[in-house]
């Protein structure tokens, strides 16, 4: 993992076209300015696990047995 210190205002890169911005800084919070393309999609790492948590989840349902009769 890579770990910078920005201050307000200053910029990071990531490939061609996605740019992270550090808007405000207030006690232990920071408020981030991200910009990218449509297709790219963003989400909080909190929500990611959420989605991983749910789809386990999804799967351990049983489901129903059918059964035909010959």
């Amino acid at each position: 993992m890579l770990v910078l210190s920005r201050k307000i205002g200053e910029k990071l890169v990531i490939g061609d076209n996605i740019t992270v911005e550090v808007v405000r800084i207030s006690g232990n919070r920071i408020t981030l300015g991200l910009a990218a393309p449509a297709e790219v999609k963003i989400l909080r790492g909190e929500l990611t696990q959420n989605q991983a948590k749910s789809s386990l989840q999804e799967e351990a349902v049983p489901q129903p047995l059918l059964l035909q009769a010959s």
